[in-house]
């Protein structure tokens, strides 16, 4: 059974204190599928890009053995680009441009061969898309795991509680679940986002943790603490793509798997920042994954 990934694969073009780039390889299906193929090895990946795209590009993500047969190519046409600047503390950016170019018209497409989807994760992506890749599904998968952000709560609000009725675990950050729930207590928060429909809420703080809500319980995750922040960009996804990339290894779904999914995630996260977009988690070894995973560990571990 095969892990799902519909997001995008996208060109960035970013700027933050430590310099610049032109245009790199990204997007929130790029970051999620990577950091998953540490952790799973059937990772199926939905997306579309343009005729600029490059075989050389589509090969990175391949090389990681991910299958990009559900990627489409459109002929002649020009792959999505984002281009930002991040202020010195590195938690806010200003957007420079957004050109959706292919990504405006994308009608998601799912072969045949990734029917036996498993485990699902539907990025940052319209509400709508994300409800037809469900529907273009033949049957459930055993997990679903969606991600958004207050742009849809905004645009699209209704079409987003249709998704949440369809899911098992909502990613988003502090700020977004506070508009999405009207409450300022993530606690509350969480209690209101829930009865929307999904089984487990996770709250990102960025260099906070993240908090992880479900099964009437409450875990809390630390951020580890790094010297030099390099490019933030894609941090989340990559924090998406190790969590579920984690239950798929592991095959089984309660609350103490999630916890340590939600580590994984972390972990993973913590090293695409080091580097300008996916320089530094396409480069990753087993060893470095379990050196930086015990230092989680130390991170929080104490006895009374």
């Amino acid at each position: 059974m095969s892990l799902v990934i519909i997001g995008t694969v996208a060109f960035d073009t970013i700027e933050t204190p430590f310099g610049k780039t032109d245009k790199i390889l990204g997007g929130a299906g790029t970051f999620a599928s990577i950091a998953a193929s540490y952790l799973c090895d059937q990772i199926k990946l939905v997306s579309v890009v343009g005729e600029d795209f490059g075989s050389h590009n589509l090969a990175l993500i391949k090389d990681r053995g991910i299958d990009i047969s559900g990627v489409q190519i459109v002929p002649g046409g020009q792959t999505f680009s984002w281009s930002g600047r991040y202020h010195n503390d590195m938690n806010s950016r200003d957007t420079l441009a957004t050109d959706l170019n292919v990504l405006a018209d994308f009608d998601p497409i799912i072969p045949d061969s990734y029917q036996d989807c498993e485990y699902l994760l539907l990025g940052n992506l319209t509400p709508q898309v994300q409800l037809t890749t469900l529907a273009r599904l033949t049957k459930k998968p055993k997990l679903v795991v969606l991600d958004t952000m207050n742009y849809w709560m905004n645009v699209a609000l209704d079409d987003l509680k249709k998704v949440l009725q369809k899911v098992d675990v909502l990613t988003i950050n502090d700020a977004e679940a506070r508009q999405l729930s009207g409450e300022y207590s993530l606690v509350k928060a969480a209690k209101v986002i829930l009865a929307m429909g999904p089984k487990y809420l996770i709250i990102k703080k960025g260099e906070h943790g993240a908090l992880l809500f479900g099964e009437n319980q409450i875990f809390s995750a630390p951020a580890l603490p790094l010297a030099d922040v390099f490019d933030p960009t894609g941090a989340g996804d990559t924090f998406a793509g190790g969590f579920i990339g984690y239950l798929a290894k592991v095959k089984s779904i309660n609350f103490n798997n999630m916890k340590n999914a939600l580590i994984f995630g972390s972990v993973l996260a913590s090293f695409c920042v080091e580097k300008f977009g996916t320089d530094r988690l396409v480069e990753l070894t087993d060893g470095d994954i379990q050196k930086r995973l015990n230092a989680f560990v130390a991170l929080s571990q104490f006895s009374l």
